[in-house]
């Protein structure tokens, strides 16, 4: 079951997938849709073995020049949807279910411009970890992925809004992140997290742990413009090759 607002882009990434992927059109940041959302999978499926939180909203630069709807829905798509949608899902997996949740480094450490969408992933981060000790009382797994700059349709096409510091960490593929989110899937850990890139993990952790390692932001700032440079060339170059 695959699940996102985007019908289009739904409906294609299903027939990606394959005849066994079933695109279910929901707008997970409405509260209000999921208890029908879950609802509607148990009718197709009779079982729910494995639920991934995987939307994410992020609106980049200062909150101050959002308005607050925008940063109202940043907080119910990244924190409140997998919090209600695991608390509904709990009530029909069964023992040796896994739920995984993708946060961000982000929420390991604060990023410039970044307010609410660092805080919502250090809210969901630290949320599991306590939730897991519940779903343990039903035999049900709970783990988080932390992913790093991804080379995602927006990072290709918005480059210019990302963060120097997150410019300056290695970038992956969505396929990568598919799988440590696989990894998650098949670990019986809980509560377990994945950092992909493993080293950035813990840089962001020692940053955020270590006050006297946060001198290193001027150097993750330096990296990141240059590597932003680096794409705005490359952009520059490939549109005069059009």
């Amino acid at each position: 079951m695959l699940v996102a607002r985007d019908v289009a882009r739904l409906e294609s990434a299903a027939e990606s997938v394959g005849s066994r992927a079933v695109p279910i059109p929901c707008d997970v940041a409405d509260a209000q849709l999921l208890p029908g959302l879950v609802s509607e999978v148990m009718g197709r499926c009779g079982s729910l073995d494995v639920l991934v939180n995987n939307a994410g909203v992020h609106h980049r630069g200062s909150m101050l020049h959002q308005s607050p709807d925008a940063l109202a829905e940043m907080v119910s798509a990244n924190l409140t949807a997998p919090i209600v949608l695991t608390r509904l899902v709990a009530d029909v997996m069964g023992p040796g279910g896994r739920i995984v949740n993708v946060a961000s480094i982000a929420g390991k450490i604060p990023v410039p411009g970044s307010a609410t969408y660092s805080g919502t992933k250090a809210g969901l981060r630290f949320w599991a970890l306590v939730a897991a000790e519940d779903l343990a009382e039903r035999g049900i797994g709970l783990a988080t992925v932390n992913p790093g700059p991804v080379l995602s349709d927006f990072h290709r096409t918005q480059w210019q809004d990302v963060s120097p510091i997150s410019a300056s960490q290695p970038w992956s593929t969505p396929e990568r992140i598919a799988e440590a989110v696989m990894v998650a899937v098949r670990s019986s850990k809980s509560p377990m997290e994945v950092d992909v890139p493993y080293l950035s993990g813990k840089l962001a952790t020692a940053a955020y742990a270590v006050p006297s390692v946060r001198v290193l932001r001027p150097l993750m700032q330096w990296r990141g413009q240059r590597a932003l440079r680096r794409i705005a060339a490359q952009r520059a170059h490939d549109a005069e090759g059009v």
